[in-house]
């Protein structure tokens, strides 16, 4: 039994209450199934013998059409009125007839044997045939049980109105059949005694039993049709003399449409047309096939389901609980007695999850609290040359929530007049509350500022270029608005006097450290030098025959250098090498005194402990000592750019180095420890020492493959392997290879490898 048995009996009790409540549900519709199943089987075998008796009813009244077709034939209409002239017979008229008559037989299979009697001329024509003396004609054609002259008597010289003759015997041209006859006097209003003409339909009882035939092959049942006067019509599957017992016992209630007699459906129905009633019977067990099919396949599988439903139910009962014990394990091993206590585990667990989301939600608010702070401290470090790439500041940005529109602006320096060398507490207040205006009346002139305070009457400001504005100088021209509206808010407001010092424009986020030492030489200049309030870099600057090349500079080369950004250190040359070159005419000692302050940079990189233990150490020292100061400023560019990028190629090499032995443990530890389900990025972290995004971001860039993918790729090899093998199931090697089931463990098989671990494995066979 678990350790926490409660958890798993509760899991049970409920997949087996889950379980039972659609088996009572299955069980309802199984009985309404077999009901419905039975209904339709009955009302199905109803339809079909109704199909038959309208079949049979419009052919009927087909014969009957054919019978007045034959009363409105204007040839046929002449012939039988015309008067006999001794032994002279219209043969043309008749031979006419026949050939008019023919076609109708090759229409309806009810129509195949018949014959018209023109009592002028004592003469039968059939399809194809007349006879000029009836003797000749009942020679081939008769009833079995009517003599000739009976024959006569009742057939040719009554006079008959759609009249019916039960089933009887016939002889066809030497054939036995049973036939129903037809019988129709011409013309129709013919009412009694002889008539001019009868037109007589023998039809074959196989005919009408065929319509039945449904019935029989079908259900493998029987079908009898009586006229009003029980005579028979036509049968199937059953005997006259069974199907006229049937009729006449008791027990079958002869108006019920359908009932149950003898292990037989038997379905009845009368017919209002001609009063015929129809009748077919159908095996009960036939009858109930489908139902009883129902009937096994439902017992079956619901036996099957109830006995899945269970083991399903117990393994999915360990399966649940087990993480639920385990967590229990973990919560009461970290919270022990201190943790929250409830009637039952589901209390203890919500318990303390509430305790730790309350925690997390105090620590969110209390980083939401700090992020001023956090977006201070990144503005103080980027005005103070700290980060030393631009994906360096991009990430602190985003952890500070700090947004710059461009890459483009100004830094400035704000001083509050007034207050120089004054350093009481209440001095202090005051500042501080004169900053706090400031800013916030810099805040609603122009959102998009970025301040931070510098010492207690200093505020540091940013200005970018904004999206849609055309070149730096707009900025430039914003910021003059900005700051005439803020002198005058302050000044008019809260007396509140302040000079503005701007350095240079920067064009990228790095150069923001420069523009603000050229904004901090600005403002001392303001306030010794200048009248004015708002000072600009080059307002101040004066001539000069010395050489641009300042420390934070020189600073911010070094950084860039250590941190191997080519690129950027190269940028930074130029720039250098640009305003010494364009804008001053350095004189040679000045010139001398640049290149050896150039030389004196790299040559104080050289000492880092990097560049030491490097190969290149004497080849790049003797390359900067080589540099000449007599050579054109244009060549020495070329000879410092090309030091600095072998200076920070060997950097990246270092870095490389680091980065891939860092990835060759991280690799070593996953083929050793593949095979624990628990392997996450976390314990990978853990054993590398170093954060799980680092290792992540540094996996995929060296690899270029995540972590988590080459830990599958790993596992699916040795998966590989030992299907190569039959001395484990799938099931076990899923567990050797470290996933929790072999569900999971098929799903990745196959999306690595393209088919099922069986189909591999049965490939490999082959």
């Amino acid at each position: 039994m678990p350790k926490y048995s409660t958890i798993f009996r509760k899991f049970l009790i409920s997949y087996l209450i889950i379980l039972v409540i659609p088996s009572i549900a299955g069980y309802v519709s199984y009985r309404t199934s077999i009901s419905v199943t039975q209904s339709i089987s009955i009302e199905n075998s109803v339809t079909l013998l109704q199909r038959s008796q309208d079949i049979l009813e419009r052919r009927m009244v087909e014969v009957e059409g054919f019978t007045r077709q034959l009363a409105l034939n204007p040839d046929l209409n002449k012939l039988m009125n015309e008067q006999k002239k001794g032994d002279i017979v219209n043969v043309y008229g008749i031979w006419s007839m026949v050939r008019q008559v023919t076609p109708f037989s090759q229409t309806n299979d009810f129509l195949q044997n018949y014959f018209i009697y023109l009592n002028n001329y004592d003469v039968i024509f059939t399809q194809g045939s007349a006879y000029f003396r009836p003797e000749h004609y009942y020679q081939n054609f008769h009833y079995n049980d009517l003599t000739l002259a009976e024959w006569k008597e009742t057939v040719l010289d009554k006079t008959h109105r759609s009249e019916i003759m039960p089933l009887s015997s016939f002889t066809s041209n030497a054939k036995q059949s049973s036939v129903v006859t037809y019988m129709q006097s011409l013309p129709l209003d013919s009412f009694s005694g002889s008539s001019p003409a009868t037109v007589v339909v023998m039809i074959d009882e196989e005919n009408i039993s065929s319509l039945l035939a449904g019935v029989e092959d079908r259900y493998g049942g029987w079908a009898h049709i009586s006229d009003a006067q029980g005579n028979t019509v036509g049968l199937r599957g059953i005997s006259e003399e069974n199907a006229k017992l049937l009729s006449s016992d008791s027990r079958l209630i002869q108006d019920k449409v359908s009932q149950f007699y003898n292990n037989d459906l038997v379905i009845t129905i009368h017919s209002e047309k001609n009063g015929w009633t129809y009748r077919a019977g159908i095996p009960k067990q036939v009858l109930m096939e489908n139902a009883n099919q129902i009937k096994h396949i439902t017992w079956l599988v619901t036996g099957i389901a109830l006995l899945l439903g269970l083991l399903a139910g117990l393994l999915l009962s360990y399966r649940n609980s087990a993480p639920m014990n385990r967590l229990l394990t973990v919560m009461k091993e970290q919270f022990g007695k201190d943790g929250f206590t409830g009637r039952n585990e589901y209390d203890f667990l919500q318990g303390n999850i509430s305790s730790i989301i309350t925690s997390n939600r105090h620590l969110e608010t209390e980083l939401k609290r700090q992020l001023p702070l956090v977006r201070d401290g990144f503005l103080k470090r980027l005005i103070a040359g700290e980060f030393h790439t631009t994906e360096e500041i991009t990430a602190a940005a985003v952890q500070a929530d700090t947004r710059f529109d461009t890459n483009e602006g100004y830094v400035g320096i704000l001083q509050i007049n007034g207050y120089s060398g004054m350093d009481n507490v209440e001095i202090l207040n005051e500042l501080y509350a004169a900053r706090l205006i400031l800013k916030k009346a810099l805040i609603d002139l122009d959102s998009q500022l970025h301040m931070t305070d510098l010492g207690s009457d200093r505020i540091v400001t940013i200005i970018t270029t904004m999206e849609g504005e055309y070149g730096i100088e707009a900025a430039k021209l914003r910021m003059s608005h900005i700051l005439e509206k803020l002198s005058d808010i302050a000044y008019r407001e809260y007396k509140i006097s302040v000079t503005a010092a701007f350095g240079d424009a920067f064009t990228t986020i790095l150069d923001v450290s420069h523009s603000y030492e050229q904004a901090k030489q600005t403002i001392e200049y303001a306030e010794f030098n200048s009248k004015k309030s708002f000072v600009w870099f080059t307002d101040s600057r004066l001539e000069t025959a010395t050489y641009y090349y300042p420390m934070d500079i020189e600073q911010r080369l070094i950084s860039t250098i250590r941190a191997g950004d080519s690129d950027e250190a190269k940028r930074m040359v130029h720039s250098v090498m640009n305003i010494n070159m364009e804008n001053k005419q350095l004189s040679i000692e000045m010139k001398q005194q640049l290149i050896g302050e150039l030389k004196g940079t790299l040559l104080k990189l050289l000492d880092q402990k990097t560049f030491m233990e490097s190969d290149l150490l004497h080849a790049l020292k003797n390359q900067i000592i080589g540099i000449q100061a007599s050579n054109p400023m244009a060549a020495i560019q070329e000879e410092i750019i090309e030091i600095v990028e072998a200076l920070c190629s060997v950097i990246n090499s270092k870095k490389n180095h680091a980065h891939i032995q860092t990835v060759e443990e991280i690799k070593r530890f996953i083929a050793e420890a593949y095979s624990d389900s628990e392997m996450t990025l976390y314990r990978i972290a853990e054993r590398v020492e170093r954060p799980e995004k680092y290792i992540s971001q540094l996996f995929k860039e060296v690899t270029d493959i995540n972590v988590s993918d080459y830990l599958e790729m790993i596992r699916i090899e040795q998966a590989s392997s030992l299907l190569r093998t039959n001395a484990y199931t799938v099931d076990e090697i899923a567990a050797r290879v470290g996933y929790n089931s072999s569900h999971s463990f098929r799903r990745a098989f196959k999306r690595v490898m393209g088919v099922a671990p069986s189909s591999y494995r049965q490939s490999i066979e082959v």
